[in-house]
């Protein structure tokens, strides 16, 4: 039996995921779990105040010497990567933030997801039957 690309979303909803419905209910419950959201901000600040603070003066120098035109050239032996991308003392922590706030948003999304699933895979089981009806009278 061959379906059209137009089913594939069908089947696609229809088709029961990998994951059990407890890691499912997991990973819902640690996405809207404050304590994680706050540890995932904070490891993502926490990287991203390090890798401002990496000294990119000597890869730099090496590529000034390969480029002596290059703007490598300028750059100061103990300069950083924030220093090259303009420092910003307060990124850190706004990628902390937005982290926080992306993943409040992914526990809302996958709650919702969680919530009205069952209702998605009926509507697809019904909407892949009609069509399988409807292919079938059109062939008759």
């Amino acid at each position: 039996m061959r379906w059209p690309l137009a089913a594939l979303p069908l089947l696609a909803l229809a088709t029961p995921l990998p994951a059990s419905a407890a890691e499912a209910r997991a990973a819902v419950a640690a996405l809207n779990d404050p304590a994680m959201q706050d540890r995932m901000a904070d490891t993502v600040t926490a990287l991203v105040d390090a890798m401002m603070q990496m000294k990119v003066g000597p890869l730099a120098e090496a590529v000034a010497r390969v480029d002596p035109d290059s703007d490598a050239a300028y750059i100061p032996r103990d300069a950083t990567v924030g220093d090259v991308a303009g420092r910003d003392p307060q990124y850190a922590e706004r990628m902390g933030d937005d982290v926080r706030a992306g993943t409040r948003m992914a526990g809302h999304a996958a709650s919702a997801l969680a919530a009205y699933a069952p209702v998605l895979k009926d509507m697809a089981r019904d909407l892949a039957a009609q069509w399988e009806r409807e292919r079938d009278d059109a062939r008759r």
